[in-house]
């Protein structure tokens, strides 16, 4: 119970710190240092830049990583997010949803918090050992939003916009949010397979590092939060609830079990990918919405209702978790 109300707790902190930001600045009650959008950047920046990586650095550094089976994880993600956006196109296709909804409910599907809030809980609940797999789990995610995710969602849509999907995938190859956190996780390893001991003192920093970090990330995502009416896309969030935590979760937790991460470390990399297959739809599900004329007010809807839904989530995964 008490690591249920802290993950929330710090996942309604940083959310409703931003927002509540964002509104006393839009009415003029205070005056940031910086535009709003520069001020999400900025926290983004402290936290993917410096924080995280640290932190990265510090729990790969004593994770048991010998398993040739760990190899898979990321594959293992990759397969999440993929089934999720297909899950996502059959349900919209039963729901005779039009094209604007359909490419807006495939992010929604497809995309997945994994960074922030499912970091957050994988350390609450299973450690640093269990948010050391985190980064490795999501290797692919940012190529397979933007070589796959972006070009589906844009099919959907009436808008004549045009744009070079394999210019954007290969900003990716220099993106610094990426490089840093690979270089986090080879420098983690290395330090890993070399046996050199880990600074007790390194031990306190992850532990106040990474949900430092969840918060910046959060708070940044709270600076550009819009509310709209749920009730007018109740079907398609509960479509969307559907798939974030009853299909993914089951279909890619059996493949991990199948692949045999039940039996590494006591089954920590089958946990970890139990936790962040179950994660709620990812902010940036808003972006190709807002690209492409697709439906924003659905996907800021599924957003925020399947946020919401931690509530119900996050103790039926600590007794899931429970069970191993």
């Amino acid at each position: 119970m008490l690591k249920f109300i802290y993950s929330l707790g710090i996942i309604l902190f940083g959310i409703s710190l931003g927002y509540v930001i964002q509104i006393l600045a839009g009415r003029g009650m205070i005056r940031l240092p910086a535009s709003i959008d520069r001020l999400r950047k900025l926290l983004q920046q402290i936290s993917l830049l410096f924080i995280n990586p640290v932190a990265i650095v510090g729990a790969v550094w004593i994770v048991n990583i010998e398993s040739i089976r760990l190899a898979a994880l990321p594959f293992n993600g990759l397969f999440a997010i993929l089934a999720g956006g297909i899950f996502a196109l059959a349900l919209s296709r039963i729901l005779c949803l039009g094209p604007e909804k359909t490419g807006a409910m495939y992010c929604c599907g497809s995309f997945t918090n994994i960074g922030s809030i499912g970091a957050l809980v994988s350390f609450i609940f299973l450690g640093e050992k269990g948010f050391a797999l985190v980064p490795i789990y999501k290797l692919f995610e940012e190529l397979c939003y933007y070589s796959i995710g972006f070009p589906i969602a844009k099919y959907y849509s009436s808008s004549k916009q045009t744009e070079k999907i394999l210019e954007r995938v290969k900003v990716l190859s220099r993106d610094p949010f990426i490089l840093v956190t690979l270089t986090s996780i080879l420098l983690g390893s290395l330090l890993n397979f070399m046996g050199i001991q880990r600074p007790e003192f390194l031990k306190t920093v992850v532990s106040v590092f990474i949900p430092l970090g969840a918060v910046l990330l959060l708070t940044s995502i709270g600076l550009a939060l819009k509310f709209k009416r749920v009730r007018d896309y109740l079907k398609e969030c509960i479509s969307v609830s559907l798939i974030k935590f009853v299909l993914v979760p089951v279909l890619t937790a059996s493949l991990a079990y199948m692949i045999g991460f039940g039996k590494i470390d006591n089954g920590l990399p089958l946990k970890v990918v139990i936790i962040l297959s179950s994660m709620p739809v990812a902010f940036i599900a808003l972006i190709p919405p807002s690209l492409y004329d697709l439906d924003l007010d659905l996907a800021n809807s599924c957003w925020l209702f399947t946020t919401s839904l931690l509530v119900v989530v996050l103790p039926l995964l600590l007794w899931v978790l429970s069970r191993f």
